[in-house]
Formats: structure tokens, C-alpha cells, sequence
């Protein structure tokens, strides 16, 4: 299984168009994606977090600090934030079809900005070095483009119809991420460390 795992990771980085046609003619209920794929990729970046800030630290006002505890926060914010945002995500694609002329089908929609978060997932192992993070933030243009190219296959949507429905459900995804983030940062990261 794991050896199917890391197949599909890497066709989904080097030959992302050939491999949407393969995803998109498998069945692969949306609970099944989540347990056997998003739960070990949001793992990625959320250990890497933990180990950076832990092991690396970071400097904030020119103190270098070690913190187990910011690093299990940020770490576990954003194994939330990962997990959660898919499925928003998947659910503002799927809500939105119909109006701009697309397949109405969740588990496709989550297919869709799951196997687009694999690029952004790997290249967020460089939060092992904290000062790193804006690198691993650019994996970000990667996840853009392959949401944008597949839509077509996985949501088939029309050609006409492809760019409007892309920037309207990354508007409404970004406004609700922004939220979601705020309230699990509130809930997750709001203790100060210098206590």
C-alpha cells in the first residue's frame, strides 16, 4: 500500500495532467481519501513544525529559543488547518458547480484539492528550519495551478467556464482559511511561550 502511495506522490509531481485522468476514473469515496492519503500527507508538515521548533528553534528580537511546546501548537494548528481545509475547500468547489455549468460530485472535489496539496506538503518538510518557511510558503503557486488544471477533469467543467469558477471558489476558500485560521490560532497558539 504504502509503495501505491508513494507512486501516486510522485506521478502527481512530475506528470500531474496524465495522473488527474487516472484519479479521476477511480471511485474513491471521500472518508477513504482522507484516511489512507490527507491524514499521513498533513502529517508532513505538521511534524516538521514540531521538530523545527523544537530541535532547530527560532529567534524572535535576536534571542534564538527551542520550544517543544510552540512547535506541538503550530504543528498541531496545522494538521487541522490541512485537514480541515480540504474539506472546505471541497465543499465550496462542489456547492459551486452547478452555477458555473460543472459535475456536482464532493468526493471528486475532494480528490481534486487533496491531490493538490501533495507539492505544498512535501516542500513544507523545510519547516524543520523555521527561517525556511517562506521557501516552503512558494510550494503554494504549485497547489494554484494544479487545483486550476484540475478542474477540467475531475469537477468537468467547461473550457469557458474554467477560470471564473477557479477564482470564485479561491476567493470564498481564502475568506473562509483566513477564518478557520484565526479561530484555531486563537485556540491553539494564543498562549504566549515567554511565560
Amino acid at each position: 500500500m504504502m509503495e501505491k502511495l508513494i507512486a501516486r506522490t510522485k506521478n502527481i509531481l512530475l506528470n500531474p495532467i496524465n495522473e488527474r485522468g487516472v484519479i479521476e476514473k477511480e471511485k474513491t469515496s471521500h472518508i477513504k481519501l482522507l484516511t489512507g492519503y490527507l491524514l499521513l500527507l498533513a502529517a508532513i508538515p505538521a511534524i516538521a513544525m514540531l521538530l523545527g521548533y523544537w530541535l532547530v528553534g527560532t529567534s524572535f528580537m535576536g534571542i534564538r529559543f527551542h520550544s517543544f511546546d510552540l512547535g506541538l501548537r503550530y504543528g498541531i494548528t496545522q494538521y487541522v488547518s490541512l485537514v480541515a481545509g480540504a474539506y472546505i475547500t471541497a465543499f465550496v468547489i462542489d456547492f459551486l458547480a452547478q452555477k458555473f455549468k460543472a459535475t456536482k460530485n464532493f468526493d471528486k472535489a475532494f480528490a481534486l484539492v487533496v491531490y493538490a496539496y501533495v507539492p505544498t506538503c512535501i516542500a513544507w518538510i523545510l519547516y524543520l528550519i523555521p527561517s525556511l518557511w517562506i521557501i516552503a510558503g512558494l510550494a503554494g503557486l504549485y497547489w494554484l495551478y494544479l487545483m486550476y488544471v484540475g478542474l477540467p477533469t475531475m469537477m468537468k467543467v467547461p473550457k469557458k467556464e474554467q477560470t471564473t469558477y477557479f477564482i470564485v471558489s479561491l476567493v470564498v476558500t481564502v475568506l473562509v482559511t483566513i477564518i478557520l485560521s484565526a479561530l484555531l490560532g486563537a485556540i491553539f497558539v494564543s498562549k504566549s511561550v515567554f511565560y
